[in-house]
Protein backbone atom coordinates (compact mmCIF):
# COMPACT_ATOMS: atom_id res chain seq x y z
CA UNK A 1 0.00 0.00 0.00
CA UNK A 2 1.42 3.49 -0.51
CA UNK A 3 1.98 5.48 2.08
CA UNK A 4 -0.24 7.53 3.36
CA UNK A 5 -1.18 11.58 2.07
CA UNK A 6 -2.83 13.91 4.59
CA UNK A 7 -6.41 15.59 3.12
CA UNK A 8 -8.21 17.98 4.96
CA UNK A 9 -12.13 18.10 3.90
CA UNK A 10 -13.82 21.78 3.75
CA UNK A 11 -17.36 21.14 2.75
CA UNK A 12 -17.98 24.69 3.89
CA UNK A 13 -21.83 25.93 3.34
CA UNK A 14 -25.10 25.33 0.77
CA UNK A 15 -24.76 22.33 -1.54
CA UNK A 16 -20.93 21.78 -0.49
CA UNK A 17 -21.36 18.88 1.95
CA UNK A 18 -23.73 17.12 -0.47
CA UNK A 19 -20.88 17.23 -3.46
CA UNK A 20 -18.77 16.46 -0.58
CA UNK A 21 -20.34 13.14 0.39
CA UNK A 22 -20.09 11.71 -2.85
CA UNK A 23 -16.47 12.58 -3.07
CA UNK A 24 -15.66 10.99 0.07
CA UNK A 25 -17.01 7.76 -1.37
CA UNK A 26 -14.66 8.48 -4.45
CA UNK A 27 -11.86 8.51 -1.29
CA UNK A 28 -13.05 5.15 0.29
CA UNK A 29 -13.36 3.53 -3.37
CA UNK A 30 -9.69 4.78 -4.07
CA UNK A 31 -8.39 2.92 -1.06
CA UNK A 32 -9.95 0.11 -1.74
CA UNK A 33 -9.36 -0.78 -5.27
CA UNK A 34 -6.14 1.33 -6.22
CA UNK A 35 -3.99 1.22 -2.53
CA UNK A 36 -4.30 4.90 -2.13
CA UNK A 37 -5.00 5.51 1.43
CA UNK A 38 -5.60 8.80 3.05
CA UNK A 39 -5.38 10.16 6.21
CA UNK A 40 -8.78 12.54 5.98
CA UNK A 41 -9.42 15.59 8.24
CA UNK A 42 -12.60 17.40 8.49
CA UNK A 43 -13.43 20.90 9.54
CA UNK A 44 -15.61 24.10 9.19
CA UNK A 45 -15.23 26.82 7.42
CA UNK A 46 -17.39 29.80 6.26
CA UNK A 47 -20.90 30.08 7.76
CA UNK A 48 -20.48 26.91 9.06
CA UNK A 49 -17.24 28.04 11.19
CA UNK A 50 -19.27 31.85 11.87
CA UNK A 51 -22.35 29.70 13.44
CA UNK A 52 -20.22 27.46 15.52
CA UNK A 53 -17.22 29.93 16.24
CA UNK A 54 -18.03 33.52 15.20
CA UNK A 55 -15.69 33.71 12.57
CA UNK A 56 -15.42 32.70 9.19
CA UNK A 57 -12.43 30.22 9.56
CA UNK A 58 -10.37 29.28 13.41
CA UNK A 59 -6.80 30.10 13.75
CA UNK A 60 -6.80 25.66 14.30
CA UNK A 61 -8.35 25.22 10.59
CA UNK A 62 -5.86 27.59 8.94
CA UNK A 63 -2.84 25.35 11.20
CA UNK A 64 -3.94 22.23 9.90
CA UNK A 65 -4.16 23.72 6.45
CA UNK A 66 -0.70 24.50 6.64
CA UNK A 67 0.58 20.89 7.53
CA UNK A 68 -2.01 18.79 5.04
CA UNK A 69 -1.08 17.73 1.64
CA UNK A 70 -4.10 19.45 0.15
CA UNK A 71 -7.13 21.02 1.30
CA UNK A 72 -10.58 20.31 -0.70
CA UNK A 73 -13.38 23.09 -0.39
CA UNK A 74 -16.50 22.74 -1.51
CA UNK A 75 -18.28 26.43 -1.46
CA UNK A 76 -18.74 28.82 1.01
CA UNK A 77 -21.73 31.83 1.51
CA UNK A 78 -25.23 32.51 1.57
CA UNK A 79 -28.28 34.87 2.17
CA UNK A 80 -28.00 34.00 5.93
CA UNK A 81 -24.99 35.32 6.52
CA UNK A 82 -25.66 38.54 4.10
CA UNK A 83 -26.03 41.09 7.15
CA UNK A 84 -22.46 40.74 8.59
CA UNK A 85 -19.76 42.87 8.45
CA UNK A 86 -17.95 42.31 5.40
CA UNK A 87 -14.48 40.98 8.01
CA UNK A 88 -16.31 38.40 9.11
CA UNK A 89 -18.75 37.31 6.08
CA UNK A 90 -18.16 33.77 5.07
CA UNK A 91 -15.94 34.38 2.05
CA UNK A 92 -13.25 35.71 4.58
CA UNK A 93 -12.72 32.21 5.51
CA UNK A 94 -11.43 31.22 1.69
CA UNK A 95 -9.64 34.31 1.19
CA UNK A 96 -7.62 33.78 4.14
CA UNK A 97 -6.85 30.26 3.44
CA UNK A 98 -5.90 31.53 -0.19
CA UNK A 99 -3.48 34.63 1.63
CA UNK A 100 -2.27 32.62 4.50
CA UNK A 101 -1.13 29.30 2.66
CA UNK A 102 0.10 31.84 -0.43
CA UNK A 103 -1.59 30.09 -3.24
CA UNK A 104 -0.77 32.63 -5.81
CA UNK A 105 -1.80 30.51 -8.40
CA UNK A 106 -5.25 29.63 -9.23
CA UNK A 107 -5.46 27.01 -12.13
CA UNK A 108 -9.11 27.52 -13.79
CA UNK A 109 -9.78 24.84 -16.94
CA UNK A 110 -12.36 24.90 -18.81
CA UNK A 111 -13.02 21.76 -20.63
CA UNK A 112 -16.41 21.35 -23.29
CA UNK A 113 -17.10 17.70 -22.36
CA UNK A 114 -18.32 15.99 -26.04
CA UNK A 115 -21.82 15.29 -24.47
CA UNK A 116 -22.62 18.75 -22.71
CA UNK A 117 -21.86 20.97 -26.42
CA UNK A 118 -25.28 21.72 -26.81
CA UNK A 119 -25.64 23.07 -23.32
CA UNK A 120 -23.14 26.14 -24.45
CA UNK A 121 -24.46 29.27 -24.61
CA UNK A 122 -21.81 29.35 -28.20
CA UNK A 123 -22.15 27.34 -31.55
CA UNK A 124 -20.99 24.19 -31.19
CA UNK A 125 -18.81 24.28 -33.04
CA UNK A 126 -16.70 26.95 -31.14
CA UNK A 127 -17.06 25.25 -28.17
CA UNK A 128 -16.56 21.65 -29.46
CA UNK A 129 -13.32 19.81 -28.29
CA UNK A 130 -12.76 23.11 -25.98
CA UNK A 131 -9.66 22.83 -23.60
CA UNK A 132 -8.30 25.82 -22.11
CA UNK A 133 -6.26 26.51 -19.01
CA UNK A 134 -6.70 29.75 -17.16
CA UNK A 135 -3.82 31.13 -14.52
CA UNK A 136 -4.95 33.31 -12.33
CA UNK A 137 -2.73 35.44 -9.56
CA UNK A 138 -4.68 34.80 -6.64
CA UNK A 139 -2.50 36.63 -3.83
CA UNK A 140 -2.05 40.33 -4.80
CA UNK A 141 -3.84 42.38 -7.23
CA UNK A 142 -6.18 44.97 -6.58
CA UNK A 143 -8.05 42.72 -3.90
CA UNK A 144 -5.39 42.96 -1.67
CA UNK A 145 -3.60 46.22 -2.46
CA UNK A 146 -3.70 48.79 -0.35
CA UNK A 147 -4.58 51.36 0.69
CA UNK A 148 -8.02 50.29 0.42
CA UNK A 149 -11.16 51.51 2.05
CA UNK A 150 -14.54 54.02 1.69
CA UNK A 151 -13.52 57.97 2.64
CA UNK A 152 -15.92 60.24 3.68
CA UNK A 153 -15.04 63.42 2.50
CA UNK A 154 -17.16 65.70 3.73
CA UNK A 155 -20.62 67.22 2.10
CA UNK A 156 -22.16 63.60 1.28
CA UNK A 157 -19.56 62.97 -0.44
CA UNK A 158 -18.26 59.41 -0.51
CA UNK A 159 -14.60 57.84 -2.35
CA UNK A 160 -13.57 54.10 -2.46
CA UNK A 161 -9.90 52.76 -2.59
CA UNK A 162 -8.85 50.23 -3.82
CA UNK A 163 -4.92 49.70 -5.05
CA UNK A 164 -3.72 47.81 -8.13
CA UNK A 165 -0.04 46.72 -7.23
CA UNK A 166 2.03 43.94 -8.09
CA UNK A 167 5.88 43.28 -7.94
CA UNK A 168 8.47 41.55 -9.84
CA UNK A 169 8.72 38.13 -7.76
CA UNK A 170 4.81 37.96 -7.32
CA UNK A 171 4.41 38.50 -11.71
CA UNK A 172 7.03 35.56 -11.97
CA UNK A 173 6.23 33.37 -10.12
CA UNK A 174 2.97 32.83 -11.10
CA UNK A 175 4.33 33.05 -15.20
CA UNK A 176 6.25 30.20 -14.14
CA UNK A 177 3.70 28.24 -13.44
CA UNK A 178 1.80 29.18 -16.21
CA UNK A 179 4.73 28.07 -18.81
CA UNK A 180 5.61 24.99 -17.14
CA UNK A 181 1.53 24.26 -17.91
CA UNK A 182 2.07 25.16 -21.28
CA UNK A 183 5.47 22.97 -22.03
CA UNK A 184 2.90 19.93 -20.93
CA UNK A 185 -0.20 20.86 -23.25
CA UNK A 186 0.08 22.82 -26.54
CA UNK A 187 3.27 24.85 -25.90
CA UNK A 188 1.52 28.56 -26.37
CA UNK A 189 0.87 30.86 -23.35
CA UNK A 190 -0.91 33.88 -23.84
CA UNK A 191 -0.41 36.65 -20.96
CA UNK A 192 -2.85 39.25 -20.53
CA UNK A 193 -3.93 42.69 -19.12
CA UNK A 194 -4.14 46.15 -19.58
CA UNK A 195 -0.88 47.47 -20.53
CA UNK A 196 -2.17 50.37 -22.60
CA UNK A 197 -3.43 52.13 -19.46
CA UNK A 198 -2.16 50.23 -16.31
CA UNK A 199 1.59 50.65 -15.40
CA UNK A 200 1.36 47.72 -13.39
CA UNK A 201 0.35 46.03 -16.69
CA UNK A 202 3.50 47.31 -17.89
CA UNK A 203 5.52 45.79 -15.31
CA UNK A 204 3.35 42.53 -16.14
CA UNK A 205 4.00 42.35 -19.59
CA UNK A 206 7.62 43.52 -18.96
CA UNK A 207 8.37 40.63 -16.10
CA UNK A 208 6.43 37.49 -18.40
CA UNK A 209 8.55 38.51 -21.32
CA UNK A 210 11.73 38.38 -19.10
CA UNK A 211 10.65 34.90 -17.53
CA UNK A 212 10.12 33.44 -20.93
CA UNK A 213 13.23 34.51 -22.87
CA UNK A 214 15.17 33.04 -20.05
CA UNK A 215 13.91 30.21 -19.15
CA UNK A 216 11.06 29.26 -21.20
CA UNK A 217 12.35 30.15 -24.68
CA UNK A 218 10.42 27.01 -26.28
CA UNK A 219 7.07 27.96 -25.42
CA UNK A 220 5.00 29.97 -27.59
CA UNK A 221 4.32 33.60 -25.92
CA UNK A 222 1.52 36.19 -27.04
CA UNK A 223 0.23 39.32 -25.33
CA UNK A 224 -3.39 40.38 -25.45
CA UNK A 225 -5.14 43.21 -23.12
CA UNK A 226 -7.58 41.82 -21.26
CA UNK A 227 -10.56 43.06 -22.39
CA UNK A 228 -9.65 41.98 -26.31
CA UNK A 229 -9.32 38.58 -24.41
CA UNK A 230 -12.85 38.24 -23.39
CA UNK A 231 -14.04 39.32 -26.54
CA UNK A 232 -11.57 36.46 -28.44
CA UNK A 233 -13.23 33.83 -25.43
CA UNK A 234 -16.88 34.52 -26.99
CA UNK A 235 -15.71 34.95 -30.66
CA UNK A 236 -13.20 32.03 -31.37
CA UNK A 237 -12.26 30.54 -27.63
CA UNK A 238 -10.04 27.56 -29.30
CA UNK A 239 -7.61 29.93 -30.26
CA UNK A 240 -6.12 29.78 -26.50
CA UNK A 241 -3.96 27.36 -24.76
CA UNK A 242 -3.09 28.22 -21.75
CA UNK A 243 -3.66 31.91 -20.22
CA UNK A 244 -2.20 33.77 -17.32
CA UNK A 245 -3.34 36.86 -15.98
CA UNK A 246 -3.29 39.40 -12.74
CA UNK A 247 -6.21 38.51 -10.11
CA UNK A 248 -8.79 41.24 -11.10
CA UNK A 249 -8.54 39.94 -15.05
CA UNK A 250 -8.20 36.73 -14.12
CA UNK A 251 -11.71 36.38 -12.17
CA UNK A 252 -13.72 38.01 -14.70
CA UNK A 253 -12.08 35.76 -17.85
CA UNK A 254 -12.03 32.60 -16.30
CA UNK A 255 -15.86 33.00 -15.00
CA UNK A 256 -16.57 33.94 -18.78
CA UNK A 257 -14.53 30.61 -19.95
CA UNK A 258 -16.66 28.86 -18.09
CA UNK A 259 -19.44 29.51 -18.92
CA UNK A 260 -18.67 28.48 -22.74
CA UNK A 261 -19.08 24.67 -21.13
CA UNK A 262 -22.09 24.95 -20.49
CA UNK A 263 -22.35 24.88 -16.70
CA UNK A 264 -20.33 26.09 -13.87
CA UNK A 265 -21.41 23.24 -11.99
CA UNK A 266 -19.05 21.46 -14.23
CA UNK A 267 -15.65 22.73 -13.65
CA UNK A 268 -12.90 22.52 -11.01
CA UNK A 269 -10.46 24.44 -9.77
CA UNK A 270 -6.66 24.78 -8.05
CA UNK A 271 -4.92 27.28 -6.62
CA UNK A 272 -1.19 26.31 -5.64
CA UNK A 273 1.70 27.75 -4.09
CA UNK A 274 5.44 27.44 -3.57
CA UNK A 275 7.42 23.68 -3.29
CA UNK A 276 8.72 23.86 0.23
CA UNK A 277 12.01 22.58 1.27
CA UNK A 278 10.15 18.61 1.17
CA UNK A 279 9.36 18.85 -2.06
CA UNK A 280 5.51 19.73 -0.85
CA UNK A 281 3.30 22.56 -2.77
CA UNK A 282 0.34 23.87 -0.41
CA UNK A 283 -2.52 23.28 -2.46
CA UNK A 284 -6.44 24.28 -2.23
CA UNK A 285 -8.70 22.48 -4.76
CA UNK A 286 -12.43 23.23 -4.94
CA UNK A 287 -15.69 23.49 -7.32
CA UNK A 288 -15.98 27.13 -9.05
CA UNK A 289 -19.84 27.41 -8.73
CA UNK A 290 -21.09 28.36 -5.47
CA UNK A 291 -23.12 27.16 -2.58
CA UNK A 292 -25.91 27.76 -4.13
CA UNK A 293 -28.38 27.64 -1.07
CA UNK A 294 -31.72 27.74 -3.10
CA UNK A 295 -31.03 23.64 -3.54
CA UNK A 296 -29.34 23.17 -0.50
CA UNK A 297 -30.29 19.78 0.79
CA UNK A 298 -32.39 18.71 -2.19
CA UNK A 299 -30.08 15.68 -3.14
CA UNK A 300 -30.47 17.72 -6.87
CA UNK A 301 -26.95 19.39 -7.29
CA UNK A 302 -24.42 18.83 -9.27
CA UNK A 303 -21.50 16.75 -7.46
CA UNK A 304 -19.32 16.53 -10.58
CA UNK A 305 -17.06 19.50 -10.15
CA UNK A 306 -15.97 18.53 -6.49
CA UNK A 307 -15.09 15.02 -7.73
CA UNK A 308 -13.11 16.70 -10.53
CA UNK A 309 -11.35 18.87 -8.16
CA UNK A 310 -10.04 15.41 -6.40
CA UNK A 311 -9.13 14.59 -9.59
CA UNK A 312 -7.09 17.99 -9.77
CA UNK A 313 -5.85 17.27 -6.23
CA UNK A 314 -4.67 13.89 -7.43
CA UNK A 315 -2.86 14.96 -10.44
CA UNK A 316 -1.06 18.00 -8.71
CA UNK A 317 -0.51 17.55 -5.16
CA UNK A 318 0.02 13.43 -5.20
CA UNK A 319 1.17 13.29 -8.46
CA UNK A 320 -1.27 10.27 -9.39
CA UNK A 321 -2.50 11.06 -12.56
CA UNK A 322 -3.42 7.48 -13.48
CA UNK A 323 -6.19 7.65 -10.53
CA UNK A 324 -6.79 11.55 -11.69
CA UNK A 325 -7.26 10.20 -15.43
CA UNK A 326 -9.85 7.23 -14.38
CA UNK A 327 -12.09 10.14 -12.10
CA UNK A 328 -11.90 12.01 -15.67
CA UNK A 329 -12.91 8.91 -17.97
CA UNK A 330 -15.33 7.89 -15.54
CA UNK A 331 -17.22 11.67 -15.41
CA UNK A 332 -17.32 11.32 -19.17
CA UNK A 333 -18.37 8.52 -19.84
CA UNK A 334 -21.44 8.80 -17.38
CA UNK A 335 -21.94 12.23 -19.15
CA UNK A 336 -22.09 10.18 -22.65
CA UNK A 337 -24.60 7.76 -21.09
CA UNK A 338 -26.87 10.30 -20.89
CA UNK A 339 -26.93 11.26 -17.21
CA UNK A 340 -27.52 14.47 -15.93
CA UNK A 341 -28.46 16.60 -12.55
CA UNK A 342 -30.93 19.25 -13.22
CA UNK A 343 -28.53 21.86 -13.51
CA UNK A 344 -26.99 20.17 -17.16
CA UNK A 345 -30.61 18.14 -17.99
CA UNK A 346 -31.59 18.42 -21.45
CA UNK A 347 -34.32 16.69 -23.60
CA UNK A 348 -33.84 13.07 -23.98
CA UNK A 349 -31.81 12.98 -20.98
CA UNK A 350 -32.04 10.73 -17.83
CA UNK A 351 -32.01 13.42 -14.90
CA UNK A 352 -30.50 12.14 -11.77
CA UNK A 353 -29.93 13.46 -7.92
CA UNK A 354 -26.98 14.47 -6.33
CA UNK A 355 -26.08 10.71 -4.75
CA UNK A 356 -27.49 8.97 -7.80
CA UNK A 357 -24.75 10.57 -10.01
CA UNK A 358 -22.19 9.43 -7.05
CA UNK A 359 -23.64 5.81 -7.64
CA UNK A 360 -23.62 6.13 -11.29
CA UNK A 361 -20.21 7.63 -11.41
CA UNK A 362 -18.60 5.12 -8.40
CA UNK A 363 -20.01 2.06 -11.10
CA UNK A 364 -18.19 3.54 -14.01
CA UNK A 365 -15.14 3.08 -12.12
CA UNK A 366 -15.74 -0.44 -11.63
CA UNK A 367 -16.20 -1.18 -14.88
CA UNK A 368 -12.98 0.81 -16.36
CA UNK A 369 -10.57 -0.37 -13.88
CA UNK A 370 -11.51 -3.72 -13.75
Amino acid sequence: MASNKSLLILPGDGIGPEAMTEVRRIVDWMETNRAVKFDVDEDLVGGASIDKHGIPITDEVVDKAQNVDAVLLGAVGGPKWDNLDFSVKPERGLLRLRKDLELYANLRPAICFDALVDASSLKPELVSGLDIMIVRELTGGVYFGEPRGIEDLGNGIRRGINTQVYTTPEIQRVARVAFELAKKRDGRLVSSEKANVMESGVLWREEVIKIHEAEFPEVELSHMYADNAAMQLVRAPKQFDVIVTDNLFGDILSDCAAMLTGSLGMLPSASLGDVDEHGRRKALYEPVHGSAPDIAGENIANPIATILSYAMALRYSFDMSEEADLIETAVKNVLGSGMRTADIMSDGMTKVSTTKMGDIILRELDKISG
